[in-house]
């Protein structure tokens, strides 16, 4: 009994002495299998993935009772291309020997109640091979609760600081607990994850409500046996799966699923004590980023020894682009530009001492070191600018580009201010307006991701806004605020006001364009502090002594700050007691159509907008377009999360007819971003003094004597006072700025006045083309690079990247000839024959790529879209001018091969490369071809990847293919549009699939079988009086026919009867005078196919104006020349004073086989209002056209229902369409249009005319309704 109570109290002893919470013996060794696998790919069967497979032993030894060491045996390494159930994973033993030598070495770290602490490795080994023992080291961290069953709680893992969801379960048999652990990496207070090249990309967070554009989920599944020691993880699960897509998950996505697994294989008594060598902390468990400029996502290139290699490829690119661009060649500037990011200062002051000297390498060399966006570019330019050997273009283009690609960090930041205070900064005035707006620019992105800002960045610009504030100097108020305004810095809004009237602590009193600067320097604060904005502009706004322009200005940046709907109902209700009606005016349009946005951002003001716009509406609702306006246009998708957006803003003044400031904007939404494409703004306010008060704008005798008083005075103007202004942004950053004064006009007035002389540039530029010039110039340009680093769970970097490259070329060969020669000055020419000679290319080609996978220095794998877009404008021409003559001839030789015009090409592909074998990465289209595979495989080395077609073929293939030509047999050419798309899954519930796969678009010139051989195509205009007796009969015949029709188809009512016989009687004495004479072509136009002696063919124009008192006539006849053809088209019109225009035309042979006509008129019967009426009737037309026509009478009255026009179904006039317009009031008209089958129609539109323009086009008429348009 005593034995049987001693045997129960031992086990109950040794029950109790069990532990769940995680703990290593220090005296042990733990040795596990680990196998950690990622792959990528659409999820979908026949459809190509790519993935890598990591297998390894690792060990771990205690060092202390706290600190412990881990090593890794027997890795390796191997990838995964191809499609799954067919292919499987191929070693890399050369790569697993490169990362295996790092991962032996020992790496300690903390570790204590499941929590890892500090990790220590040596020196040598990278943070890559870090950031994967961490990822096994990841399988350690694991809280347990042995009295909570469910919790949750916020702890540190690889994907920062997270929130984790603890589920446990125990086995009642074996004790052993499984622990399901479920990460929220979504939600992460410290997430690690990255941006770069998205700082002026502003974050929209409703939009990010509607949908995501990533969306992933972490489960570790853990088996933990319970010791006496602690418990002791026996197996580990971790799954990681991520939904990609450039538009809205939920419409498909690209999928990453990461697996890794750890499975204890013994516990042994550790024999000795473990040694190991330096070491240096890396950090803790969270993942650290390597810097990742050099590693480009899309190529993968050995790195060693780069400078060799950049001039080798600089060279390459000058050569093989040194006429047009080479498609093939212009990817090849991405991997430039990842040698030149590894190459040290000292190798790029080497590449420039080799370069400066050759002109093309020279200008290679500068438009791609840009891209070194660190501080070696910085020091480069530097030393340029110290040393002058740049010019102050090339320096602009280097500064505006390196500055606005170069990362924002502080050090950076600090660096950057010297060009603010280098003398060669201001050698130009362009250049200094760079270089500050540059630096502007740069604050802005520093700001971006250093919260708060420091002051310390923008002081620079604070310090020159307050100077030239203290001297009065306008241009350098203006540029400092413009560069206030790109920095976007809370902590200038106190500078910013002291130039604003009404708010700022002392009066001020400053010209318009520097008020426009200041309001405008608010608009990227409102942002970041909409409630400091909205105070000011607000304030702005309801002070009705501020000129007009500034209010509207300050409305538009109020509205810039999103403010809520309390806000929008102050300003409405201080509308509806506004006297300036330009502000009521646009005001009103600006809710009104911002009241109907369907973009994310203005979810909720556009509710504001609409009810602002309704309470308006009926005091204001008809103000013409006569006052200032604002318009939007804008359209988003749910599905595809994208849409677009673009504004107009109209600015005036009751004091000026001209608007003072025309502004544009549009921008582009996309997966949560708000990316600002591109504004321009225009300032007119010097016109107004130009012009002087008399100019009212509808073109009345006032009017044009303020145009002969400009001639007059012109003198006199103001020197120091714009008369057009200019601007434009990219990405909401203001870039260039610039004024047209009198002085530039004189000069380019001076320049091309034909009383010029030798001193006029354009002389020299004559003499240089006389002796011939030749200029050529490419330039590659990143558009933008845009990445997304997020970790996982396996310790790799997933990487989301955008790249857009554009490179542009131009080339230019010409000479001429003038005979005779100009001798004193320009004038002269007008009695020369110039002759020119001229060869050339102007093109661009534009790639584009998105990579979706891992990204490390070691291998690459993921899903790559792939895009080409070539543009290419060839030309060799001759050409003649005889300004005398009025005679300008033009000769093309027709290309013998054919040659793309524009171009798109795209493919989705399973991609994977490793830097050991760098020249065998492979890339397998992820859609495979249907009938012939293994032509769409890509091949970079030896590998290929050749999916056998036959065993994928589905369904669900669809393959578009389509060749359309036109060709001319007479001029032996042709453009043909050559299209094919292959798509699988082509479902509409997955919009992600209409872009992927393979995509051709091509538009060629092709040579095309003549029929006989074109040596040249001959273009001839003259816009002189000559004879055309080859038309003659058929111009008599045109005009007697006209004269027969005007008489009996008008009927004029009885008071001005008499005066329609008298222009009959004109008309008929028009005929028989050009009866007698042969009649001579204003205008005439040939283009000819000539081949050697033999006559030419092609087609001959020619326009005839026989002008009368009250009866303009004009001809156009279009003949087709050659043997066997009478082709013909005949075109009469008459304008009969400016009351009744019509146009008969007619064509095919002898004018005879087809025939349609078009009348208007205007109308203003005694006691009736104005109207305009139309009519195109058509008596027989090619069935084309006829069937275009019935095309485009489908679309009609849906569209109508959308302008606001209401239906009416009766039957009309047969193969006639009509329509009038009628002055329904001051500002509104009344629209009806008839079709054969329906009537549409419209009451009270709003006209874009002052009031009383539209009598104004109708000085003396009563009475001239002709009943030929019934009673449209």
């Amino acid at each position: 009994m005593q034995g049987l109570l001693l045997c129960c109290l031992v086990a109950l002893a040794t029950c109790q002495s069990l532990r769940y919470d995680l703990g290593l013996n220090p005296r042990k060794t733990y040795e596990y299998k680990y196998e950690g696998t990622v792959n990528f790919g659409l999820g979908m069967p026949n459809l190509a993935e790519s993935g890598v497979r990591m297998t390894c032993r690792v060990k771990i030894v205690g060092a202390s009772a706290q600190t412990f060491v881990l090593r890794v045996s027997e890795l390796a390494f191997e990838e995964f291309n191809g499609f799954p159930g067919k292919n499987g994973f191929n070693a890399s033993p050369k790569l697993s020997q490169r990362i295996a030598a790092q991962l032996i070495k020992p790496f300690m770290f903390d570790y204590a109640s499941g929590h890892i602490g500090d990790i220590h490795a040596p020196p040598e080994v990278s943070d890559t091979v870090v950031n994967i023992v961490r990822g096994i080291l990841g399988f350690l961290q694991v809280t347990v609760k042995t009295t909570q069953r469910v919790y949750e709680l916020e702890e540190i893992g690889i994907h920062g600081k997270c929130q984790s969801n603890y589920a446990i379960e125990e086995d009642t048999e074996t004790k052993d607990m499984t622990i399901t652990q479920v990460v929220d990496v979504s939600g992460c207070r410290e997430k690690a994850a990255m941006y770069r090249g998205m700082a002026t990309a502003v974050l929209d967070q409703v939009s990010q409500q509607r949908g995501e554009s990533v969306v992933s989920t972490v489960r570790y599944v853990y088996t933990v046996k319970p010791t006496a020691e602690g418990g002791l993880i026996t197996k580990a699960h971790g799954l990681e799966r991520q939904h990609f897509s450039p538009f809205n998950v939920k419409g498909g996505s690209f999928k990453m699923q990461a697996m890794k697994e750890m499975v204890l294989l013994g516990v042994s008594d550790t024999a000795r004590a473990v040694t190991f060598g330096p070491m240096e902390s890396k950090g803790n468990l969270v993942y650290k980023f390597v810097n990742a400029e050099a590693n480009v996502p899309i190529m993968m290139q050995n790195l060693d020894d780069p400078v060799p290699k950049a001039i080798e490829l600089i060279k390459h690119l000058a050569e093989a682009n040194k006429y047009d661009i080479d498609s093939a060649t212009t990817e090849v500037t991405i991997k430039l530009y990842q040698l030149l990011r590894v190459i040290p200062y000292e190798g790029l002051d080497t590449m420039w001492k080799k370069f400066a000297g050759n002109e093309q390498y020279r200008h290679w060399f500068l438009d791609m070191i840009v891209e070194v966006s660190d501080a070696r570019i910085l020091k480069f330019l530097e030393m340029r600018f110290q040393a002058g050997d740049v010019s102050p273009s090339e320096a602009l283009q280097a500064v505006l580009l390196s500055i606005n690609h170069l990362q924002p960090i502080p050090e950076l930041v600090e660096m950057a201010k010297m060009f603010l205070n280098m003398p060669f900064s201001k050698s130009s005035t362009y250049l200094w307006h760079t270089v500050v707006l540059s630096y502007g620019s740069l604050v802005y992105k520093h700001c971006a991701y250093y919260s708060p800002c420091p002051v310390n960045a923008v002081q620079p610009l604070l310090d020159m806004a307050l100077e030239s504030l203290r001297n009065g100097n306008k241009a350098d108020m203006v540029l400092a605020l413009k560069a206030l305004g790109n920095a976007g810095h809370p902590g200038s809004i106190k500078t910013i006001m002291r130039f604003l009237p009404g708010v700022a602590a002392t009066p001020v009193d400053l010209p318009p364009s520097v008020l426009s600067a200041a309001v405008q320097s608010m608009r990227l604060i409102a942002a970041r502090d909409p409630h400091s904005v909205q105070e000011i502009t607000i304030s702005l706004f309801l002070q009705k002594n501020l000129p007009t322009e500034l209010r509207m200005l300050s409305f538009m940046i109020l509205f810039d700050t999103k403010p809520p709907m309390a806000l929008v109902s102050t300003v409405t209700a201080h509308l509806l007691e506004e006297k300036d009606l330009h502000v009521v005016s646009f005001a009103y349009s600006y809710l009104r159509s911002f009241g109907r946005s369907n973009t994310p951002e203005n979810f909720f003001l556009s509710t504001a907008c609409n009810v602002a716009a309704k309470i308006l509406a009926p005091k204001f609702g008809r103000l013409s377009y006569h006052f200032s306006k604002a318009m939007r246009m804008d359209w988003f998708n749910e599905d595809f999360l994208i849409g677009t957006a673009a504004e107009v803003f109209m600015l005036r003044s009751a004091t000026n007819v001209f608007p003072t400031e025309i502004m544009m904007k549009s921008k582009f939404f996309f997966i949560g971003r708000i990316l600002q494409l591109l504004e321009i703004g225009i300032s007119a306010d010097g016109l107004k003094d130009l012009f002087g008060t008399g100019f009212t704008g509808d073109l009345s005798f006032s009017d044009f004597q303020s145009l002969f008083n400009v001639l007059q005075n012109w003198e006199t103007m103001p020197n120091n006072k714009p008369i057009l202004s200019a601007f434009s942004r990219a990405s909401g950053q203001e870039w260039f700025f610039a004024d047209i004064d009198k002085e530039f006009i004189q000069n380019i007035i001076g320049a091309v006045s034909l009383s010029a002389g030798k001193e006029s540039p354009l002389w020299a530029a004559i003499e240089n083309l006389q002796r011939g010039v030749s200029w050529h110039r490419m330039k590659p340009f990143l558009i933008f690079e845009v990445r997304y680093f997020q970790a996982t769970t396996l310790g790799l970097p997933l990487e989301i990247s955008k790249y857009y490259e554009s490179v542009n070329g131009i080339t230019v060969n010409a000479k001429a000839a003038v005979n005779p020669a100009p001798t004193e000055r320009l004038g002269q020419l007008l009695n020369s024959e110039i002759s020119l000679e001229s060869d050339g290319f102007i093109g661009c080609t534009k790639d584009f790529w998105v990579f979706y996978g891992i990204n490390t220095e070691l291998f690459q794998v993921g899903s790559e879209l792939k895009s080409k877009m070539p543009f290419a404008v060839p030309w060799k021409f001759t050409a003649k001018i005889n300004i005398r003559e009025k005679k300008f001839e033009l000769d093309f030789v027709p290309s013998k091969k054919e040659f793309t015009l524009f171009g798109v090409s795209s493919n989705v592909y399973a991609v994977t490369r490793n830097i050991e074998e760098p020249a065998s990465a492979k890339m397998t289209p992820i859609m495979p071809m249907a009938e012939d595979s293994n032509q769409e495989v890509v091949s970079k080395g030896p590998t290929v990847v050749s999916p056998e077609s036959d065993e994928f073929l589905t369904p669900n293939t669809w393959h578009p293919s389509a060749k359309m030509c036109a060709e001319s047999k007479i001029y032996g050419a042709g453009i043909c549009v050559e299209s094919e798309l292959r798509r699988e899954y082509y479902h509409e519930e997955y919009p992600l699939y209409y872009f992927l796969g393979y995509t051709n678009l091509e538009v060629k010139v092709v040579p095309v079988q003549a029929v006989r051989a074109v040596d040249k195509i001959h273009f001839e205009v003259n816009a002189g009086p000559s004879r055309h007796p080859m038309s003659t009969r058929q111009l008599l015949e045109t005009l007697r026919r006209l004269s027969k029709e005007a008489t009996q188809g008008v009927h004029l009512s009885s008071d001005s009867a008499s005066s329609t016989e008298r222009s009959h009687s004109s008309q008929r004495d028009i005929v028989m005078e050009s009866s007698n004479s042969t009649p001579e072509a204003v205008f005439s136009f040939k283009a000819f196919a000539l081949s050697g002696n033999q006559k030419p063919e092609g087609y001959d124009a020619a326009v005839y104006y026989t002008p009368e008192a009250s009866v303009q006539n004009a001809q156009l006849i279009v003949s087709q020349v050659g043997e066997d053809t009478n082709w013909k088209m005949c075109v009469d019109t008459i304008v009969n004073a400016r009351t009744q225009a019509k146009a008969h035309i007619r064509w095919g042979a002898e004018c005879q086989s087809y025939e349609m006509s078009m009348r208007g008129a205007t109308a203003h019967l005694p006691g009736s209002k104005p109207t305009l009426k139309a009519k195109v009737e058509w008596i027989r037309i090619p069935e084309p056209m006829a069937e275009l026509g019935r095309r485009i009478g489908s679309y009609i009255p849906g569209m109508a229902f959308l302008l606001g026009f209401s239906e009416q179904h009766e039957r009309n006039a047969k193969q006639e369409v009509s329509a009038s317009v009628v002055a329904a009031s001051a500002d509104s008209v009344n629209v009806k249009i008839k079709f054969p089958e329906y009537t549409v129609y419209r009451q009270a539109i709003p006209v874009p005319l002052p009031p009383a323009s539209f009598l104004e086009i109708q000085p003396s008429i009563r009475n001239t309704t002709t009943d030929s348009f019934g009673q449209a």
